[in-house]
């Protein structure tokens, strides 16, 4: 792990309650997919080309029509005024002046209007999605679809890979089912079918399918990213569904414990869309080594959850700012000692296994 990450992440650990951490921190059964997901970007290393003359690096990428300062972005997660009392307005801020991508949780502790003003007081025109469980009732996934578009989100990213919620190993054994006194998933607060003033909880459902995809998209004009796809079939039928990227995840490891480590799935879906569409990939991703390893296996960008957390927990908007500028200035000094250009410059026979008797092509 990157060593200003690290350093981070110790801090966060020592200011937050142990419950929360673990929330933050925990996985699904018995953590095995949660591990897999930094073990996976552990085996691999990068071999560089030398004498490109290719100069120093641009790790500058566009993304559905968003230009980011560098190919990594803040995957959705929930509570962020679990880690700080700013909560998800501090990451907003941070992430605005990192000059990238906030995808902002429907389990957020603030609610999406006050996300994006917080961006965008940074920066006029910073770019925050929205994440979004499509609701059992589709009037209650309406409503929030219009309170993302509403708030000048200009991307919806559809978490597919939750029909049930998953089953919490460190929350059961702490008995964290709720959040503390004053704080609420603000998103769920006024919505069809709740009290004035009250929120309603989220909803998983297995009975949601491509039907319920096809019906979001004739709702919005939005771009919708979907999230969670390890399958390459899967990877290959929303691509004909017309969605307008992919994010290839495990949930951080926290739904299906015997699911691969997203890396390990990223070349197989980006073989099937085939160029089609963007492949973007989070779940482990503590390095810029670990971002450009994705970007030369297929990613045009990688998300972090957790070190955007610690930082937050750490130090507030500086310590998020913290991390971003780190990935930032490893990535782009990776990419220079790679001999790359640009995110695009990487070839997938530039990452192999490391192994036993030398490194073996990835």
């Amino acid at each position: 792990m990157n060593g200003v990450l690290a350093a981070l992440r110790e801090r966060a650990r020592a200011r937050l309650d142990p419950v929360h951490w673990d929330f933050y921190e925990g996985g699904a059964g018995a953590e095995t997919a949660l591990a897999a997901n930094e073990a996976a970007f552990a085996r691999l290393a990068l071999l560089p080309r030398v004498l490109t003359g290719a100069g120093p690096a641009d790790p500058a990428v566009t993304l559905l029509g968003e230009r980011l300062s560098m190919p990594v972005l803040v995957s959705p997660t929930a509570f962020h005024r679990l880690a700080h009392p700013d909560g998800e307005r501090a990451t907003a801020r941070a992430v605005a002046a990192a000059g990238t991508v906030l995808i902002t949780s429907m389990a957020a502790t603030t609610a999406v209007d006050e996300v994006t003003a917080a961006a965008r007081e940074v920066r006029p025109d910073a770019a925050v999605w929205f994440q979004l469980y499509l609701q059992p009732e589709p009037a209650v996934t309406e409503a929030l679809v219009r309170r993302a578009e509403k708030a000048g989100c200009t991307a919806l990213v559809v978490t597919a890979d939750s029909p049930v919620f998953g089953r919490r190993t460190r929350d059961d054994r702490n008995g964290f089912h709720d959040l503390p006194p004053g704080l609420a998933a603000e998103n769920m607060r006024d919505l069809p079918g709740a009290p004035p003033g009250r929120t309603r909880d989220i909803a998983m459902s297995p009975a949601l399918s491509w039907a319920d995809l096809r019906r979001l998209r004739e709702l919005t004009e939005l771009p919708v990213v979907l999230k969670g796809v390890l399958h390459p079939a899967d990877a290959r039928r929303a691509a004909d569904e017309g969605v307008a990227a992919l994010l290839v995840s495990n949930h951080g490891g926290r739904q299906l414990d015997a699911a691969p480590a997203g890396v390990e799935a990223l070349p197989a879906v980006a073989d099937a869309v085939a160029g089609r569409i963007p492949v973007l990939l989070d779940g482990g991703v503590r390095s810029g080594a670990d971002a450009v390893a994705a970007l030369a296996l297929g990613a045009a960008a990688v998300g972090v959850g957790r070190p955007v957390l610690w930082g937050l927990a750490a130090d507030g908007e500086a310590g998020v700012a913290a991390v971003l500028a780190e990935l930032r200035a490893e990535v782009e000094h990776i990419l220079t000692l790679c001999g790359a250009a640009d995110c695009h410059g990487l070839g997938r026979d530039q990452v192999v296994v490391r192994g036993a008797t030398g490194v073996r092509p990835c």
